[in-house]
């Protein structure tokens, strides 16, 4: 496997340009399922999850064609298979979103249960819920959801939590339901309304979304649209997170701050000189962070994915951070790792109680998931010496050639190919 090799205490300046955000990406691609006509898409990321999905479309009839600068067209036209098999969908969770267009479109599908990053149960029951609730005939059977609907009706669906992915596969379904769909309790992520966005260009009628009550009127068919990807406010932080652990001044390009306001508020109050306009972010560290406690909640609040990489920002930090996981219950593998480095961080429950060191050491650590990958990243361009990470594939699954990014603005980071066999 890939590996990393960082050396650090260099600082960083420069530019980067964010690409297109995986988490709006995924349910996007998923949507080409929804209708016979060419869908245009710019600023998709290359991503080995989107390269999953792609396969995973591709296995079933979706076409898809590749052109410069990030932009692709798919095209469903003559969709034969109406599965999902275990073996493409072992690695990505990601992959239930063909559930809700499959069986809208086509009346049935089989879909595995996901899998993807080892941080916490995500049971698909809200989606099973909500499917079952617009008429769906829906069973478990080796694995696999199996799900029948002669045509799905419009229904009042309130989940029990809020979960990013049922919301988008239901709001996928209800676009082609009969009669009007309301989704309460929906998720309110950029990335939901990013989605919505298409739909609505593709003659979906969905109003709400961006709140927690979503409103779909259903419609007979939808047509070809065009889209460009709304830029990953994770990827935005991370890099925000890496300039903020190293020192120095970065200009972020094809941003979007205004998704990112949880995320700004901890890095300012952290120390940080973040100026931004509508499309771009400048942040700029000349001092030791300070220590900066927070709660991970459902958006507009601070966001899950952006956990581990201030959990590494704060492991240098001037004082103690007090950081509450409200969303996952095993997102704190990377504090294992970071601890290797020279990392004081004591874990209650779900609570993480960081004390800031003055200095971290490098050495070999393995990444456990996407984001944790990420925090080590972080956490080796401040540390003294080298620092190796294995198992990189993770950070593959989510960050385009982040390597590449952090090296053009002053990182001393190089990837270590995989020796053959």
């Amino acid at each position: 496997m890939d590996k990393l090799l960082i050396t650090g205490g260099n600082r960083l300046s420069g530019e980067i340009s964010v690409s297109g955000a995986k988490n709006a990406a995924l349910p996007i691609l998923c949507a080409s399922l929804l209708t016979a006509d060419t869908i245009a898409l710019r600023n998709v990321p290359h991503l080995n999850d989107i390269g999953t999905t792609l396969r995973l479309l591709g296995q079933m009839g979706v076409s898809s064609e590749h052109h410069a600068d990030n932009a692709m067209e798919l095209c469903a036209a003559h969709v034969e298979k109406l599965e999902a098999p275990y073996e493409l969908v072992k690695t990505m969770r990601a992959s239930i979103l063909v559930l809700g267009p499959l069986l809208a479109r086509f009346g049935e599908a089989r879909v595995s249960l996901p899998g993807g990053c080892a941080i916490g149960q995500r049971p698909v029951d809200q989606h099973i819920k909500g499917l079952e609730a617009m008429g769906a005939d829906i069973r478990i059977e080796h694995g696999y959801v199996v799900a029948k609907a002669t045509r799905l009706q419009g229904a009042s669906i309130r989940t029990d939590m809020v979960t990013v992915t049922g919301t988008e596969n239901l709001m996928m379904a209800a676009t082609l339901a009969k009669g009007r769909t309301t989704l309460e309790n929906a998720a309110r992520e950029p990335e939901i309304v990013d989605l919505a966005e298409l739909l609505n260009k593709m003659g979906a009628r969905i109003k709400g979304h961006g709140t927690d009550q979503i409103i779909i009127d259903g419609v007979d068919s939808l047509h070809g649209a065009e889209h460009s990807v709304v830029p990953d406010r994770i990827e935005a932080g991370t890099f925000l997170c890496a300039v903020g652990a190293a020192g120095g001044e970065i200009m972020l390009r094809n941003a979007a701050p205004l998704t990112m306001g949880a995320t700004l508020d901890k890095l300012i109050e952290a120390g940080m000189t973040i100026e931004h306009g509508d499309d771009w972010i400048r942040g700029m560290m000349n001092k030791r962070p300070r220590a900066t406690g927070f709660r991970t909640s459902e958006y507009p609040g601070f966001p899950t994915d952006m956990q581990a990489q201030l959990m590494a920002l704060n492991t240098i930090a001037d004082g103690t951070a007090i950081i509450v996981e409200n969303i996952f219950e095993n997102r704190y593998m990377h504090v294992q790792e970071l601890s290797r480095m020279g990392a004081q961080i004591d874990i209650d429950g779900h609570t993480a109680v960081v004390l800031g060191v003055g200095q971290l050491s490098g050495t070999t650590v393995m990444a456990t998931d996407l984001r944790a990958s990420a925090s080590l990243v972080i956490a080796g361009l401040a540390a003294c010496g080298d620092t190796i990470i294995e198992r990189i594939y993770h950070l593959d699954r989510g960050y385009e050639r982040m390597e590449e990014k952090l090296r053009s603005v002053g990182a001393n980071i190089q990837r270590l190919k995989r020796e053959a066999a």
